[in-house]
């Protein structure tokens, strides 16, 4: 409190409880004990304060005059004018005007505790005329008292909140909370308790905690998967008068895998032709589970019949469906119809929730396979047939067959793709389905005939089945062997006796490639001759040599060796070779230099028996002269 340092004593009025004020009296100075009054006799003080520093006024008055707040008196005021009572501070002049002769205080304008609590002002005695203070300025508090004028308001709302279905009873959903802007500390203006409105019987909320719980056991999200909630939440701890406020809350129970797939039918038929392709979709087949998300995920399987093998089934990720597939050709003629037995089961399953039953499901499928107009089919698709090269035209190679898968049975008639055969090397006989050869064959030419083969149905000609005929062509030894290469062979003039101046082998067109034993020697005419000889290396090869030194180009520059070379087949085939030899001028290591006939020139003394012969060994090898052997002697 301050202290005046003029007033005397302080004396306090009743309050006036009717308007919710207090009024003060301050004395300037002591004064004598009076006879008691209504408050047991004026107070005899021996200091100067204020006893009371606070005033209370309701809030939200709504009278047309001011609202009396309170009184402040001096004991220095005689009551003749000459005291001037002076209010400073908050909202002072602009809320709270104060009469300066009886020191009333009023408020002029409604007041609200939410937005202003409460006042801080100051009050002084001055004396009219010379406006100096009979009292030192003092301070106070004016409190605006609360009323219950604010609705509780929940600031989250409106709430979502999620709970899995088939929760126990009392399992906690979401908490829910309401503020009173009104005065905590005063009365039960600001004390909340909730209630549900609109919700029940599935939940219940706590009165003090705001806290929603399930109010049933095992909720179905099969059945109803969203509840909205209406909670009140009302002041006054509820009591008649207070104040309410709602929200809604929205509640939405979550899947749990509590549901088994289930087949909507306990069998399914569908058909297919026999025509349809491997892996092609036969059927989907739809297993229905209430749940939702992973909890629906299925597997299905084939557990029974007798179309396992031959089908396939698996989920469609997306539909969740099964897909079933065609794993082998199907055939008409062969099998009509297929039973299967397809289960579909969860893929995740919840311990909890086993003992509901299985969660699976089964359901018979039966396929029937259709008829189709099928085109021939050939016994062998591929036909293997060998025929020697030495057939005559017309000898029989193989024969194909064909037949129509139909219950019609209709009759084949065979012919040949030419695009195949451009030669025409082969014939068929359109009703049997004999091939034969057209031409004599070569297998050195062509070693394999591979044709097509079409197999028609006289019925319906649009059907066409395709056939294919190899045709190995066998050998016979039909091909004499060869020289390998053709030979360049070099002699040099310094050759000695015996020496190998060229190695040949041989080839033949006949098989096997690889496997041929030839026989080399010198024809007959040229076995006596004087100048080489040949050595059979029996390897294949043979070597030819010198019989005798001192070959000279001015004498003879080229030589031709007739070989003869035979194989081994049966009956064997020979023919005969010419090694051309050419003599040459060679270096001391044997390396040809030259060997051309024009570098040398005839010598003067040659006698006219040298050129004769030479002339007639040029004739002979026109074919008009002697004996050609006789130019190798």
């Amino acid at each position: 409190m301050q202290l005046c340092s003029i007033l005397g004593a302080v004396t306090l009025l009743l309050p006036l409880w009717e308007v919710g004020c207090l009024q003060l009296s301050i004395n300037s100075k002591p004064r004598a004990p009076k006879a008691p009054t209504g408050l047991g006799g004026a107070l005899r003080r021996h200091k100067r304060s204020w006893v009371w520093n606070q005033f209370f006024v309701l809030e939200e008055y709504t009278g047309n005059d001011p609202l009396y707040v309170g009184k402040l008196h001096s004991d220095v005021d005689r009551g003749d004018g000459n005291v001037k009572y002076v209010l400073s501070g908050e909202g002072a002049t602009s809320i709270f005007i104060i009469d300066e002769n009886t020191g009333d205080i009023h408020a002029t304008k409604r007041l609200d505790r939410e937005e202003q609590a409460y006042y801080t002002l100051r009050a002084q005695a001055v004396d009219r005329e010379t406006n100096r203070p009979v009292e030192p300025e003092s301070e106070f508090i004016v409190k605006i008292q609360d009323i219950n004028d604010n609705e509780p308001k929940f600031l989250d709302g409106p709430y979502t909140a999620a709970v899995p279905e088939m929760s126990p009873l009392g399992t906690s959903v979401v908490q829910v909370a309401a503020t009173d802007a009104d005065d905590p500390t005063y009365g039960n203006s600001a004390r909340v308790v909730y209630s549900i409105l609109h919700g029940q019987p599935y939940f219940s909320v706590e009165p003090k905690t705001g806290i929603i719980r399930t109010a049933l056991p095992n909720m179905d999200r099969e059945t109803r998967d969203q509840y909205v909630l209406v909670i009140q939440a009302k002041d006054m701890v509820g009591q008649m008068g207070g104040l309410s406020g709602t929200t809604s809350v929205t509640v939405t129970l979550t899947d749990v895998n509590d549901n088994p797939p289930r087949f909507s039918r306990k069998s399914y038929q569908y058909t297919v032709l026999e025509s349809l392709p491997v892996a092609s979709v036969v059927a989907k087949i739809e297993a229905i589970d209430a749940d939702v998300g992973s909890n629906a995920e299925m597997d299905y399987r084939i557990i029974d019949g007798d179309g396992q093998g031959m089908f396939r089934i698996s989920t469609d990720k997306d539909t969740q469906k099964g897909v079933l597939t065609l794993q082998k050709p199907v055939d008409f003629e062969t099998r009509a119809s297929y039973t299967l037995r397809i289960e579909a089961t969860n893929r995740n399953i919840d311990p909890q929730f086993l003992s509901l039953g299985p969660f699976s499901d089964t359901a018979t499928v039966q396929v029937t396979v259709e008829d189709v107009d099928e085109p021939p089919v050939f016994s062998t698709l591929v036909n293997k047939m060998v025929v020697s090269e030495a057939a005559k035209v017309g000898t029989i190679v193989g024969t194909v067959s064909a037949h129509d898968p139909d219950a019609s049975n209709s009759t084949i008639r065979y012919s040949i793709d030419r695009n195949t055969d451009l030669e025409r090397f082969f014939n068929i006989d359109a009703t049997t389905g004999i091939i034969s050869t057209a031409k004599s064959l070569d297998r050195e030419v062509n070693a394999v005939h591979n044709i097509t083969i079409f197999a028609m149905e006289s019925q319906d000609p649009s059907q066409v089945g395709k056939g294919i005929a190899v045709i190995t062509v066998i050998d016979i030894n039909d091909n004499a062997p060869v020289f390998a290469i053709e030979y360049e062979t070099f002699l040099c003039e310094n050759a000695k006796p015996g020496q190998v101046i060229q190695t040949i082998s041989a080839v033949d067109k006949d098989e096997p490639p690889s496997g041929h034993r030839f026989f080399f020697a010198l024809t007959a005419e040229a076995a006596g001759n004087l100048n080489f000889t040949l050595r059979d290396n029996k390897d294949n090869t043979a070597s030819i040599l010198t019989k005798r030194g001192g070959f000279r180009r001015q004498d003879q520059f080229l030589y031709h060796l007739p070989i003869l070379i035979v194989d081994s087949g049966s009956p064997s085939l020979s023919s005969t070779n010419t090694l051309s030899i050419r003599v040459c001028d060679c270096d001391p290591d044997g390396i040809a230099q030259s060997c051309s006939a024009e570098a040398y020139m005839l010598p003067a003394g040659l006698s006219t028996g040298a050129l004769v012969a030479i002339l007639a060994c040029v004739l002979t090898l026109l074919g008009k002269g002697p004996s050609f052997w006789s130019c190798l002697s």
